[in-house]
């Protein structure tokens, strides 16, 4: 079993950077709003704060975690916004307090997993790595939009490789999500990294393909930019479609981005 530790060490320096876009923040900013409808930057680091604690009892406490899945249960379409609409209303000092607090737990509970231990979720049950995985995609994603709402474009990383491996398996889901039929035959991905090497997924010989950046790919997984804004290629006509409804993350696809300038 590979060592899990470089993926928590990934998830605390992706939580570290999106810390520094907002630890400064004078108050009334923290109100601006984000790309994501109805969102300001405290409804980010405020849902950020609420997944980490529910990842925290998933790990930690099961038990607690089956009455927080319960509690969705009862108000599916909304406990998400809820979640978030409860943190965003903290003075930003106590609300930044609270996701450090929990964040920092987490990684400590990860950290002590037992080796092979898999733990509950919303979906099927994650591993100490993959619940970090998980993680270190949602940060970089809302953290994406705190950077829009401020105006900062954040330099890529090599973290990156995490959210692209997740876009690509969930390919199928992806299909899933839209009622469609998953293609039978795998495609080959490949995306060109921050530093200018090749991350490949998928067959070589693979007739269907998907290529470029490895940037544009996540921002598209992570339906934060709009294809038509992206430097993202198909080749195929299912590779196509894929790259219109493609998502790395559980639950329904939302409305995503519209093209720029629209």
């Amino acid at each position: 079993m590979a060592d899990p530790t470089p993926v928590f060490d990934d998830l605390r320096a992706e939580s570290d950077e999106l810390d520094r876009l907002v630890a400064e923040l004078e108050p009334e900013r923290w109100r601006l709003p984000t790309p994501s409808p109805r969102w300001s930057i405290a409804h980010q680091i405020a849902h950020l704060a609420w997944t980490d604690r529910s990842a925290l009892l998933a790990v930690t406490d099961a038990g607690a975690f089956r009455e927080l899945v319960e509690q969705a249960l009862k108000t599916p379409e909304s406990f998400v916004d809820d979640g978030a609409d409860e943190g965003a209303l903290l003075p930003p000092g106590e609300l930044l307090a609270r996701w450090r607090e929990g964040r920092r737990a987490l990684d400590r509970a990860l950290r002590a997993a037992p080796a092979g231990a898999r733990f509950p979720w919303y979906g099927p049950p994650m591993s100490a790595a993959s619940m970090a995985t998980g993680r270190l995609m949602e940060t970089w994603a809302h953290g994406q939009d705190v950077a829009d709402a401020l105006g900062v474009t954040r330099p890529a990383t090599d973290r990156l490789r995490h959210v692209a491996r997740i876009g690509v398996r969930a390919r199928d889901f992806a299909f899933g999500a839209h009622g469609l039929t998953p293609p039978a035959e795998e495609f080959r991905v490949e995306l060109v990294g921050p530093g200018g090497d090749l991350w490949g997924y998928g067959p070589e010989d693979a007739a269907q393909r998907v290529t470029g950046p490895a940037l544009d790919f996540c921002l598209l997984v992570t339906r934060r930019a709009h294809r038509a804004d992206l430097a993202v290629r198909a080749e195929g006509p299912d590779a196509d479609r894929w790259l219109d409804i493609a998502q790395a993350f559980a639950g329904p696809p939302g409305a995503g981005r519209t093209p720029k300038g629209a």
